[in-house]
């Protein structure tokens, strides 16, 4: 089994990557529904959330309110360290269970992880190879504005918390330009998805 993780920026076009690569046959994890089963309704994830940050963090139908839990860690940078010390784990869990189950049938299998670099997670090189998205700041900003109906402020504020390029380029394998016409990130695509299945590449140290 060959593990691709598979970063990018937000608008850096990482779904449309992971699209090509699933059609062409690769299966595909999300790390954002992995987060999101992490604190689903009776799972040990939001079990340990009410314990650490309280009842008021559920919603009237007793899953997470996320507006009300955001107020409480985005505030307090102890409260998010100790959410990510629950969250995290739990991913990571769900991660390896996927993994799991499809090793042994599943010859390349894609973690698309948006915060790859802000993470850390990239240290433990679970991965055999990191493919990072990139595109200009101006076409991400264009994209969030007519995919996502943001204003340009909110925008250029979500790309200035994230990692910049410089800091997903020091811990990638391969970049995927995706800033061109839909026609050349395509060819970037198909020339790694061969690549990954004639293992040209070097496995990570």
């Amino acid at each position: 089994m060959f593990i691709v993780a598979l970063t990018g920026g937000i608008a850096a076009g990482k779904s449309t990557i992971g699209d090509q690569l699933a059609e062409l046959g690769a299966i595909r994890i999300d790390a954002d529904q992995l987060a999101r089963e992490a604190v689903e309704p009776g799972s040990p994830g939001l079990a340990r959330i009410v314990e650490r940050f309280g009842a008021g963090v559920l919603a009237q139908g007793g899953g997470l309110n996320r507006p009300e839990l955001g107020k409480v860690v985005f505030a307090d940078p102890e409260a998010l360290a100790d959410l990510n010390g629950i969250v995290h784990p739990e991913v990571q869990r769900l991660l390896d269970e996927r993994i799991d189950a499809v090793r042994g049938t599943a010859d390349i299998v894609v973690y698309e992880v948006p915060l790859l670099a802000e993470s850390g997670a990239h240290g433990a090189r679970r991965w055999d190879l990191v493919v990072t998205a990139e595109a200009p700041i101006e076409t991400r900003v264009a994209r969030m504005r007519e995919l996502r109906g943001m204003s340009e402020v909110e925008a250029r504020a979500r790309i200035a918390n994230q990692a910049d390029e410089a800091k997903r380029r020091s811990i990638a394998d391969v970049v995927i330009e995706t800033g061109g016409t839909p026609e050349e990130t395509r060819a970037q695509v198909a020339d790694l998805w061969a690549s990954i299945q004639g293992r040209t590449f070097a496995a990570p140290e």
